[in-house]
């Protein structure tokens, strides 16, 4: 597979067989990671990978912490502004209808919504969750730096056959997990991320996001 294809494949992966993945294999996935760029080499990016029991350890906690707090911790670092602008407010709408046309949810059940939503504090099913960690001292470029890195663990994920789901949904437990996973003082996590072999027969997989055109997001000069 070349880099090309894989860019083009990878998707948001939502369903996943029941199929473990090996420590060997995770291990040989996160050292080739990290050739990631990295501005200044400071690689200020740190992984928890959870599987088995420690992963629904996570998961419990999740379900604890949200039956009694719907909407989860305060946070100074949101999802998504507050107040969403066009055309990206317009785009995160249109992709969430996407998806739920595919799983025959129509938007008046807001109950099934619900519930599909909260899969994502499962994993999706995914045998591996894994949580991005960074130090609240680093500046908006390593930040950047390490969606880099989590771009390259998507990339080389598909190359192996397996699916990948950012999920920064985990943002809103990032007091609880940062208990959790005993954290240093200034350490948060940034977000998770599913990754298990795909279910390629769940219709929710059959979702593929649109994306703007070049001539929306590109200006081309001097040529």
């Amino acid at each position: 597979m070349d880099v090309s294809q894989a860019v083009k494949q990878r998707i948001s992966t939502r369903a996943f067989l029941d199929k473990p993945i090996g420590k060997s294999e995770v291990r040989d996935w996160l050292d080739r990671a990290q050739r990631a760029p990295s501005g200044g080499n400071l690689q200020p990016w740190r992984v928890i990978v959870v599987t088995g029991e420690e992963k629904q350890a996570v998961i419990d906690l999740a379900q604890k912490t949200l039956a009694s707090n719907p909407r989860g911790e305060p946070t100074d670092r949101p999802i998504y502004p507050a107040d969403l602008w066009e055309p990206h407010k317009s785009r995160r709408f249109r992709v969430g209808e996407m998806m739920y046309a595919e799983l025959g949810i129509p938007r008046e059940d807001k109950a099934a919504r619900l519930q599909w939503f909260a899969r994502n504090y499962r994993f999706f099913d995914a045998p591996l969750g894994v949580f991005f960690i960074i130090d609240e001292r680093m500046g908006h470029g390593q930040w950047a730096h390490t969606g880099m890195y989590m771009q390259t663990l998507a990339l080389l994920a598909e190359e192996r056959g397996w699916g990948t789901c950012m999920q920064e949904c985990w943002g809103i437990l990032r007091q609880t997990l940062h208990d959790h996973f005993k954290l240093g003082p200034t350490e948060m996590v940034y977000c998770g991320m599913a990754v298990g072999w795909p279910d390629k027969d769940h219709p929710v997989n059959k979702l593929y996001a649109e994306r703007a055109t070049v001539d929306e997001v590109a200006e081309l000069k001097g040529f």
